[in-house]
């Protein structure tokens, strides 16, 4: 046999209900108010990585050209160390994948587009100057979109003095 709660107890028990399908309520109402995270990209060169999300990301619509102007002029950046004598792993979310995306170097396409979600360069080529580099550090970016472009994500890969 069940016993049932009577009187203040019963009471009790229905304002923990009603307080925890309030927070629930709230909870949810907080979620649907945020804004989706844009993709992820990732660079890996050895044991490290840096990942990025980026402002030049309109949900697998085309970026405007003054936006994209503006993301590669960014300050914020992220940057990585390479030793030429590495392999650099590009990795991509499978969002950016199946719209194809494309390694640019300088500005420059360095890959051809591709619909997997992960690429390896060779190190040397981002200090190559047959390849367009030039100094001890280089722009790589991530383009994603084979004819309009739908998001950009770039990463400064810094020359290993050590290398």
């Amino acid at each position: 046999m069940t016993s049932l709660p009577r009187g203040r107890a019963a009471n009790g028990h229905r304002r923990r209900a009603v307080a925890a399908l309030g927070a629930v309520s709230a909870g949810l109402l907080v979620l649907s108010a945020c804004d989706k995270p844009t993709p992820l990209t990732t660079v890996t060169v050895g044991r490290n990585s840096v990942s990025s999300e980026t402002d030049c990301y309109n949900d697998g619509n085309a970026v405007k050209t003054a936006d994209l102007a503006k993301c590669l002029k960014s300050k914020d950046i992220k940057s990585i160390t390479v030793d030429p004598d590495e392999t650099v792993r590009f990795g991509v979310d499978p969002d950016i994948a199946d719209q194809g995306w494309t390694i640019l170097m300088n500005g420059q396409p360095l890959t051809d587009s591709s619909k997997k979600t992960y690429r390896t360069i060779p190190g040397s080529v981002f200090f190559n100057a047959q390849y367009g580099a030039s100094g001890d550090s280089t722009l790589v970016s991530i383009k994603s979109g084979e004819k309009d472009v739908t998001g950009l994500w770039s990463f400064k890969l810094k020359k290993d003095k050590d290398a």
